[in-house]
Order: C-alpha cells, then sequence, then structure tokens
C-alpha cells in the first residue's frame, strides 16, 4: 500500500472514486515486468495494474462531452498503456471509457464487466460470423470465453464451448449448444460435433495451432496476445484468417461498452465474482488467479 498523488480530470475526462477493480490476467503480465519490455513502455514506478474499475464521478473536466454527472455510478475499462492502472482509489479516464453501471448492479459486479466484456465484443466483431453460423470458443468458462458465448448465443450463433467435467453445468448454464471436452484433442472433437469444421473459432484458451483443424477452409479465429499462426503454415495455406484481438483498439470505444450495460440489464449477460478482498490482500488476488481454477472473476476492494 503506497501514497501516490492526486489526480485531476483534463478536459475531455472523468475522474472517479475508485470502489472496485476487477483482476485480469493481463494484470499478471504487468505485474511481473512483462510489459515494461515493450518499446516505449513507462520506466518510473510504481506500476499499477487494474483495468477494469467501477466508483463514482467526483470530477469532470473542462469541456468533456459527456452524459455523466458527479455523482453517478459507473462502470470504466482503464488502458493497458502506461502506468496508472485501476488498483487505486482515484483514476482520472477518457471520458469515452467511462459509463453507467447496469442497473441493480453493485460495484464489485460492475468492475468484472469492461475488460472482458470489451474483449468479447471486439472478438466477435472482428470474425464477423452472421446467425446460423457456428462458433467454437475455447476456455469457455473463464470471463472472456463466458461473454463471448452469451453475446454469440444472443446474436444467433450455434456454439461448441470446451470445458473440464467440474465445469460442465456452468458452460452449459451460459448457453453453449454444444460442450466437448477441455484440452488435447479439441479439433477432433468438435469436428466429430461438425464434421465441415466450424466458421470461427474465439480462442480464450490460447490453444493457437491445435485449434486451427477444428475450422472449415476459409475459416476465421479470434486469437488472444497477437497470436497469427506463425506455426502453422499448412492452416494459413487453406485460407484461415486470423484476427489477433486488442482490448485498447476499444477502450474509448463508448457505444460497445455501453451495448454491454445494456445486455446485463436484459439479461443476455450475467456478471461472475468469484471472490472480494481488500486493498491490502491485493497480492493474494494475483496467487490465486495465477494458480488455476478462479471461475469469474477475483475483484479488489477500493471503498
Amino acid at each position: 500500500m503506497i501514497d501516490v498523488p492526486a489526480v485531476d480530470a483534463e478536459p475531455g475526462e472523468v475522474r472517479i472514486a475508485v470502489r472496485a477493480a476487477g483482476v485480469n490476467p493481463t494484470d499478471l503480465f504487468a505485474r511481473s515486468g512483462v510489459y515494461a519490455q515493450f518499446p516505449g513502455a513507462p520506466q518510473e514506478m510504481p506500476w499499477i495494474p487494474g483495468m477494469d474499475v467501477a466508483g463514482v464521478v467526483d470530477q469532470i473536466g473542462a469541456d468533456t462531452q459527456t452524459p455523466l454527472q458527479v455523482g453517478d455510478r459507473v462502470m470504466a475499462i482503464v488502458s493497458p498503456s502506461g502506468a496508472h492502472g485501476g488498483y487505486r482509489e482515484q483514476i482520472a479516464l477518457p471520458a469515452e471509457s467511462v459509463v453507467a453501471v447496469p442497473a441493480g448492479v453493485d460495484d464489485t459486479a460492475a468492475a468484472t464487466l469492461p475488460m472482458n466484456g470489451l474483449t468479447a465484443r471486439l472478438a466477435l466483431d472482428r470474425l464477423g460470423l452472421t446467425s446460423g453460423q457456428v462458433l467454437a470458443v475455447t476456455g469457455a468458462a473463464g470471463a472472456f470465453g463466458g461473454y463471448v458465448i452469451q453475446i454469440a448465443v444472443a446474436e444467433g450463433l450455434t456454439v461448441v464451448a470446451d470445458a473440464q467435467e467440474s465445469d460442465l453445468e456452468l458452460v452449459r448454464s451460459l448457453g453453449a449448444h454444444v460442450v466437448v471436452p477441455r484440452g488435447d484433442g479439441f479439433a477432433d472433437a468438435v469436428r466429430a460435433e461438425f464434421p465441415d469444421g466450424v466458421d470461427g473459432i474465439a480462442d480464450g484458451a490460447l490453444l493457437g495451432a491445435a485449434a486451427l483443424p477444428a475450422l472449415k477452409d476459409d475459416g476465421a479465429i479470434a486469437t488472444l496476445r497477437g497470436y497469427q499462426g506463425e506455426d502453422a503454415p499448412d492452416e494459413v495455406a487453406r485460407g484461415v484468417r486470423f484476427e489477433p484481438v486488442l482490448v485498447s483498439q476499444y477502450v474509448t470505444n463508448t457505444a460497445a461498452l455501453d451495448r454491454l450495460r445494456q445486455q446485463v440489464e436484459d439479461g443476455t449477460i450475467t456478471l461472475r465474482v468469484a471472490d472480494v478482498l481488500p486493498a491490502a490482500e491485493a497480492g493474494e488476488t494475483h496467487r490465486r488467479l495465477e494458480a488455476g481454477g478462479v471461475r469469474g472473476r477475483l475483484v479488489i476492494d477500493l471503498s
């Protein structure tokens, strides 16, 4: 726990008194120093992780165009660039990155939605599938995978998803039409259900080349962490399209973030909180997430 300087909302920004911050795998990379190796990364300390926050608007910058007012309860996505993440009591963000929390949702649940929800939205937008087509989802029990399933089903896609035995009921409850075993053999299991292959894959489990045989010729895969089939020349040759998903492309997509809010309110999307820990135990959230098996999101309480 450290003190950091207070911030003011600049023109175009909204300042939030943070009440809750979601904990994501990308935060582990920031904390471990992986991002510090990238060109242009800030070198000063402290690096403050965190891409999801919820709280209360307490200042609006001059000439900022926003429907929000001081006192509004909001959720926001924090850009992964820079060293000023969401694990702090106060943060100023572009107004485009901030929307109202879903009606009836508390701060801890709201803090689980922005980053993973926008990543799911971006993945589906990049894949460009239409109603009636088939989407395979890996890592289906995770936050990203769960949102992909729910949004895809709402848009008329047929979803085949992976799950280990202990997650079968969870993945089915999210709306997957077909569930296959997680891990080795995923592509074969998908082909057993859909012999012609699927139209798209959202690869939340980072299977990479191992998932590609499940695709039809000219199918598409949304990948995390920049994978573009470097180790799969045969799949490239048969027309597989790679769509690396970088949520930084959507951090100021207000319409997409507000659409997620609406989908929570209408029941399309459900929010899953695994546990809430006080700020002084933030390190424990990282240890638990690294250990694996967390379902839903861990949240840091900054209230």
